[in-house]
């Protein structure tokens, strides 16, 4: 028990260094730095499982059979997340009078618009139909040409999507809307008949007319977030071993008489020597054991 007091009052006395005011702000940044690295991670974890998620809505819901919109929304505010691609039958006529033009729509990375086309079913209720992308035209802010909606009854197949939010700020010409806010819609046709949590990606209509392009089945990938995901743990990690060996090169330098740092440093020359010989070295120490 005697023998073994003065060691540990040594050890003690050889890393008192790690209670400095310097190496106390090593740790409190290491400690920052892990926790920043945690919660990025983490954040990318979660972006791969909400990708999961989109991915298995298209897979379930991209071919699925259409349904009449009475069926899958019973009420104008009943749309929810799980009905996201999932195809109705709405029948009715276009209000092409009340259509806007959505500003900002790039794809294949040209500009574009999209045309959002009001579709009045027979028991009064307003459906917004997405009846394709268009390109931007001679005049920058507006397209070349506008497809004019089927006239009279038509019977429509459309995916579900959710409304977007506003942008704060963001305004738009008129005969143009900044996003796909299907409540902006509703403020002018009627709050109580337009449904206003979802909009139409047109699928097929009947008659059939001119559209734009009409929005492709998405790629089904979990995209690169769970390689961040581990990324950021391997950053932590890098910087706890990049800590742990500054502490013993600083314990080294302080505590150069000590036996285990002596021993320590013994191991590691006769390692680096061992290193060095050549293969020749080895031919020879083969053939003098031979002998």
């Amino acid at each position: 028990m005697t023998s073994s007091t003065p060691q540990a009052s040594k050890n003690r006395k050889g890393l008192r260094f790690l209670l400095s005011r310097r190496w106390l702000g090593y740790f409190a940044l290491l400690v920052v730095f892990a926790t920043v690295c945690g919660f990025l991670s983490s954040w990318q974890f979660d972006r791969r499982e909400q990708r999961v998620d989109a991915n298995h809505l298209v897979q379930t819901n991209f071919d699925a059979e259409a349904r009449p919109i009475e069926e899958v929304l019973p009420t104008v505010d009943s749309f929810n997340a799980d009905q996201e691609w999932l195809s109705v039958l709405v029948e009715g006529e276009y209000l092409e009078d009340e259509q806007l033009l959505v500003r900002g729509r790039p794809r294949d990375g040209l500009p574009g618009f999209e045309i959002l086309t009001p579709l009045e079913t027979s028991d009064g209720r307003i459906f917004i139909v997405n009846r394709g992308w268009l390109p931007t035209g001679a005049e920058q802010d507006h397209p070349d040409s506008v497809p004019a909606a089927p006239a009279g009854e038509v019977s429509v197949t459309a995916r579900l999507k959710p409304s977007e939010p506003e942008i704060p700020g963001r305004s738009a010409p008129e005969g143009q809307i900044a996003t796909i806010h299907v409540e902006t819609f509703a403020a002018n046709l009627g709050e109580d008949r337009t449904y206003s949590d979802a909009y139409g990606l047109l699928r097929s209509e009947t008659p059939s007319g001119e559209t734009g392009a009409l929005v492709p089945k998405p790629e089904l990938t979990e995209g690169n977030h769970l390689s961040y995901a581990f990324q950021w743990i391997i950053f932590a990690i890098i910087a706890l071993v990049g800590l742990v060996y500054g502490v013993r090169e600083e314990f080294r330098e302080r505590n150069a008489d000590d036996p285990r740092v002596l021993a320590a440093k013994k191991r590691e020359a006769e390692r680096k020597a061992r290193a060095k010989k050549s293969q020749a070295d080895y031919e020879d120490e083969l053939i003098d054991s031979q002998h």
